[in-house]
């Protein structure tokens, strides 16, 4: 039971997060925080260079490089990385990018438009649920849900699963900064136009459901060779 105490209390958590995620989608207030920040006449931020400059170009140029260190630290750690298994430390490289494919390939995959291409902001599009996105159009541009640039910060929370082990502590620490460089680059667009907040919620619940299925296939699989190698 002990060493399935902490899968539960993940799996507690999860079916938590996403109960939440359901009621704020029942709740339909993505339009009504859209409005706070734009009208007719559109956003009044979109072009505005701290959040279009330097958090959006920005945040994603310094994801970009985290992810290249990280991906160097696997044959030349630094750091906190010397405190992991080299396997741990490409649980957490394999954990980002697939973070990041999975948001990708559900953007595009998504006919589902911005707040700024929507009639009511200046644009062209209807407002519709965003799931509906995946089998018929709003009239817009589209390919705007999940929101990919916040999965520039929440790509990163797999590092919890891929330290928890070997250092809790940083663990927890590391999730932390995951979910609020998500929170923030996510923010920066909701003021922008760019996407709702349920986008920036689905693309955090997506990069840690994505992060969580890996660990659990990485943990079957070392038990798998731990097992072979005590037979061998």
């Amino acid at each position: 039971m002990n060493r399935l105490e902490p899968q539960f209390r993940i799996g507690l958590a999860t079916v938590a997060m996403l109960g939440l995620l359901l009621l704020w989608d029942a709740s339909g207030q993505d339009l009504a925080l859209a409005r706070l920040s734009g009208g007719a006449a559109g956003f009044a931020l979109r072009e505005n260079w701290l959040l279009s400059g330097l958090m959006h170009q920005g945040g994603r140029l310094l994801a970009w490089l985290l992810v290249l260190l990280l991906s160097l630290g696997l044959w030349w750690p630094r750091g906190f990385l010397r405190q992991l298994p080299w396997s741990a430390r490409l649980q957490l490289v394999l954990s980002c990018w697939l973070a990041v494919l999975t948001v990708s390939l559900l953007k595009g995959a998504s006919a589902t438009s911005c707040p700024w291409d929507l009639r009511e902001f200046g644009g062209v599009a209807q407002y519709l649920p965003h799931w509906s996105g995946f089998w018929r159009g709003d009239g817009g541009g589209g390919h705007c849900f999940p929101a990919g640039h916040a999965s520039s910060g929440f790509a990163f929370v797999g590092g919890y699963f891929a330290l928890r082990d070997s250092a809790p502590r940083l663990a927890r620490r590391w999730l932390l900064a995951a979910l609020a460089a998500g929170l923030l680059l996510g923010l920066g667009q909701q003021l922008r136009g760019a996407h709702f907040m349920s986008h920036t919620l689905w693309s955090g619940a997506l990069c840690w459901l994505s992060a969580w299925a890996l660990d659990l296939v990485w943990r079957a699989w070392a038990r798998r060779r731990a097992v072979a190698v005590a037979a061998a």
